[in-house]
């Protein structure tokens, strides 16, 4: 009796689940209402940018005990193309998109009806409506100039991104190769969409308005000139920090990377910090961005999950939030305060992309790189 009562009640519910998205009601539904619907789903898949997820993961089956919560960690880059395939395929294997690249993401996954936006009712009176739309922004990323606070004690031992293309610094800066890795490419196209400040940061650090020879502009002077002294190009994120941060160098390199990754300073024995300092930019600030299939195997349990990362009702957003609540990672909510030990953000000199600007030109610098590797 136990067994068929069981049945009745899954039945029931993926019946009640069913209706409810034919109506089209779930994206009007609180957590509280969801979490039936949810829970008769049983599972949701989430594709995630960041190794975070882990912990994500574990929080939500601890909130909602009878969902399985399958999370993947993905590069950008990796689930752009994975999701493109599965599409053609006709197949849905995500039910939640966790997601950067927003240039590529707009362009190719959310204009072709590969994914959709969802913003829970909860917190929309909470999060600015420029990250509300197109995607819901979760928090803002960084790709950012980084030292090691060990080897210089009395900050950055640079001024302006121009001495990356000093003698002295040949060989010794250090990223990701921006043809691996969608956010770094953004952080290549940006300096050539910020090239009039370039130039300017250029004639303050050499006395002398800049000379382009064959670049276009500053911009790509710079990256140019960047490659031309032995930039290191690598395959991930913790190979920057790993290079950049160790501790007991003496002259360690500097590298692009993600602020936030200083929350691993001491797990890792590293001593990244943020070259803040530096002129123009250090680097760029992107949105984190949260999707949903166009048409998840599980709806309901999708959404929860993405109610559930936008945080709690606590100061600080509670588990959904906290692997994301470190230094360098700056939460969309409004109410919830900044991280004390980060830079605020509105003294964080890193630019702001625009993402749609940043599509117009990403392909063609991606062009210019490959020239250079």
């Amino acid at each position: 009796m136990k067994v068929l009562a069981a049945t009745r009640l899954g039945a029931i519910g993926i019946l009640v689940s069913t209706t409810a998205l034919a109506e089209g009601h779930l994206n009007e539904m609180s957590p509280t209402d969801l979490l039936p619907l949810a829970q008769a789903e049983g599972t949701v898949t989430v594709y995630s940018f960041t190794s975070r997820i882990g912990k994500v993961e574990a929080a939500f089956e601890a909130a909602y005990p009878g969902i399985d919560l399958q999370g993947f960690d993905i590069s950008s880059t990796e689930q752009i193309a994975r999701l493109k395939a599965e599409a053609q395929a006709g197949v849905t294997n995500a039910d939640v998109i966790y997601i950067s690249d927003t240039p590529v993401v707009l362009t190719e996954l959310l204009e072709t009806g590969i994914i959709a936006p969802y913003l829970p009712p909860r917190v929309a009176d909470r999060v600015a409506s420029e990250f509300q739309a197109p995607l819901l922004a979760q928090r803002l990323s960084t790709k950012v100039l980084m030292y090691n606070e060990e080897s210089y004690p009395d900050g950055a031992p640079v001024d302006s991104l121009w001495d990356l293309t000093r003698e002295e610094w040949a060989g010794k800066v250090v990223m990701v190769d921006p043809l691996q890795r969608g956010d770094y490419l953004d952080l290549m196209t940006e300096i050539v969409l910020r090239s009039d400040e370039m130039a300017a940061a250029y004639e303050a650090e050499f006395g002398a308005a800049i000379e382009l020879g064959d670049a276009a502009n500053a911009g790509e002077r710079f990256i140019m000139d960047l490659f031309a002294n032995d930039l290191i190009l690598v395959g991930s994120t913790d190979d920057v920090n790993a290079a950049v941060g160790a501790l007991g160098q003496e002259a360690a390199p500097l590298g692009f990377t993600s602020y936030s990754d200083r929350r691993d300073n001491e797990d890792e024995g590293w001593a990244l910090q943020v070259a803040n300092d530096v002129a123009p930019a250090p680097g760029i600030v992107f949105p984190a961005v949260l999707a949903l299939a166009a048409k998840p195997n599980n709806p309901a349990a999708a959404r929860l999950v993405v109610d559930f990362l936008m945080g709690d009702e606590s100061e600080t957003g509670g588990p959904g939030l906290a692997p994301f609540y470190v230094a360098g990672d700056y939460v969309t909510r409004s109410d919830i305060a900044p991280h004390p030990d980060a830079v605020p953000l509105d003294e964080f000199t890193a630019w702001r992309i625009a993402p749609a600007k940043t599509a117009t030109i990403r392909a063609e610098i991606g062009d210019l790189i490959l020239t250079l590797q």
